[in-house]
């Protein structure tokens, strides 16, 4: 878990907080490798353990501890290892955090590499959604942090929406004079954009900016700079450094939101993805109006203005962003609501406890909510099979290499 790395990390980090407020006893489990930017998330007393996949030790650690409640970080880790939990804790609530649905962000991207317009429709035909879809309806609950997404599950794949549950980013308040203390208008200078370049809709905008919207927008702000923040820079990311284009890869950073206090806006024009977005919350938090797409804000704000504005192609956008950076009193606006939809749209204390009542509630009456649930109940049966007996099979085989070495 990487919380500086991506807002996928700061996500679990919330979620555990909620579950600590019930004094309830967490273990964490993960098959990443170690790396130097994890998480140490012993601090917060959680034990941890180190798992493969298709490795029979993590029967064992089921067995040890008895889990009452299993939660998958996204539908790939259901998909491993959620026969297993069924099998050996059957009585165990299996919560999904879906993160965001991955069949939505690919269906746009594949959209966007066609030069097509996204179609909801389209989502039908993917694979992706097939496998998310079924690894839904084979949980109990399933965390969704955007309201357009539940919206798409109920109404295209007809989710019954008892297995749903809207759970935003968990924030804390965000008092006025927080924000009074950080730089004012005319102390800050610049542009910037952030993002973990292991997902693609950062690349895809960083590029977005250095073709079509940067070459402009600089000749009409000939003092500004614009500084690209992100963990996993790579190669070709790094080769669009050009400083006499004021165009400026700084790849992973410190302290972050310090730096994000002293720009004047944060840029993200994001040209497809899902769920909600980080970065830009990232930039409320600190006072930091942005500009971004509809795809970018979207779910984010319920009906309170933008902190920043909201524009879809390069020159309303580049238009924006001038504007934005050059007028004061737009500036402040902006920033005055960004605070308004922190404190609106993500209150830790409220959605936290929907979260705790519903797991709460559904582990009371959990007999009866699979039983309506067939449909989770019939792929539990197939699906899962399918996946153990092939999880057997790789078991088996890399049992076999093992021996052969000894």
């Amino acid at each position: 878990m990487e919380p500086n790395s991506s807002a996928a990390g700061s996500r679990m980090l919330q979620l555990i907080e909620a579950f600590q407020t019930q004094n309830w006893q967490i273990t964490y489990v993960s098959t990443a490798a170690k790396s130097e930017f994890a998480y140490d998330i012993s601090k917060l007393g959680i034990s941890t353990n180190t798992i493969e996949i298709n490795n029979p030790k993590f029967d064992d650690l089921l067995k040890k501890t008895q889990p009452t409640i299993v939660l998958f970080d996204r539908f790939m880790v259901e998909e491993q290892f959620g026969w297993r939990v069924a099998e050996i804790v059957p009585n165990a609530l299996r919560i999904l955090d879906t993160e965001d649905l991955h069949c939505l962000r690919k269906t746009r991207e594949e959209a966007i590499n066609k030069n097509k317009p996204f179609v909801k429709t389209d989502l039908l035909k993917s694979v992706i959604a097939k496998r998310e879809i079924a690894s839904i309806l084979r949980s109990d609950i399933s965390l969704i942090i955007s309201k357009y997404e539940i919206e798409i599950l109920k109404k295209l794949f007809k989710i019954d929406t008892e297995l749903l549950q809207y759970i935003p980013f968990l924030l804390d308040k965000l008092k006025e004079e927080t924000i009074k203390k950080t730089p004012t208008f005319k102390e800050r200078a610049d542009i910037y954009f952030v993002g973990n370049f292991l997902h693609n809709p950062n690349y895809d905008t960083v590029i977005y900016l250095k073709k079509e919207i940067w070459p402009k927008l600089s000749k009409e702000l000939p003092k500004a700079t614009l500084h690209i923040y992100g963990a996993y820079t790579t190669q070709k990311v790094n080769q669009l450094h050009n400083k006499k284009e004021r165009f400026i890869i700084n790849g992973r950073t410190e302290k972050l939101n310090k730096k994000i206090q002293n720009y004047k806006i944060c840029l993200a024009p994001i040209r497809f993805g899902a769920g909600i977005k980080g970065k830009l919350i990232e930039a409320m938090q600190n006072g930091t109006p942005s500009i971004t797409t509809k795809i970018g804000a979207e779910a984010m704000h319920k009906n309170y203005e933008w902190s920043g504005s909201i524009a879809d192609n390069p020159t309303a956008i580049i238009k924006a962003a001038k504007e934005l950076y050059t007028n004061e009193i737009i500036w402040n606006k902006a920033q005055q609501n960004g605070t308004t939809i922190i404190n609106n749209c993500y209150n830790k204390k409220q959605y936290s406890q929907l979260l705790i009542t519903k797991i709460i509630n559904t582990q009371k009456e959990i007999k009866k909510h699979r039983l309506n649930n067939f449909i989770g109940a019939l792929l539990q049966h197939h699906t899962l099979n399918s996946t153990k007996y092939l999880s057997k099979w790789i078991e088996s085989k890399n049992s076999k290499k093992n021996v052969a070495k000894n």
